[in-house]
């Protein structure tokens, strides 16, 4: 995969805006997409505006980038687009939403087992083996 300037620029902002590394948010295979559907949403000169100035303190954006920085950590977070008509990017965005990793859990409903299995009783994790150290002394 071949990576643009803008690319690498939003993947710089996008881990300034999640707090998650390059490699997590790359991890997640939605990089391009996300770019995609940012450049869509915010116009090409919002997204380009943004980030240039998501170099410096994001404390310092204006109300209108500051909309667009949340705009793309919601992204993010949920796999959907906030504003101004919400829509959910893709299944797989959904499933590779930050929120989850965050929480430390699978999104709802894609983890084997799925819809309803939190109705049964989780099964005992499998015990250790057993088995003898060759470094243990045998008092045979």
């Amino acid at each position: 995969m071949q990576t643009t300037d803008e690319t690498a620029d939003f993947m710089v902002l996008s881990k300034k805006l999640t707090g998650f590394d390059v490699a997590t948010l790359r991890g997640t295979g939605l990089a391009e997409t996300y770019l995609a559907v940012a450049a869509e949403q915010l116009s090409r000169d919002r997204l380009g505006r943004l980030l240039e100035a998501g170099g410096g303190p994001l404390g310092e954006l204006d109300d209108d980038l500051l909309s667009a920085a949340r705009a793309l950590t919601h992204l993010w977070y949920t796999g959907s687009w906030p504003e101004p008509s919400p829509f959910v990017v893709s299944a797989r965005a959904y499933a590779e939403g930050l929120v989850w990793k965050a929480a430390g859990i699978a999104a709802p409903a894609t983890a084997p087992g799925g819809y309803g299995s939190w109705a049964a009783s989780p099964s005992a994790p499998p015990s250790p083996p057993t088995s003898r150290s060759p470094f243990r002394a045998d008092s045979r």
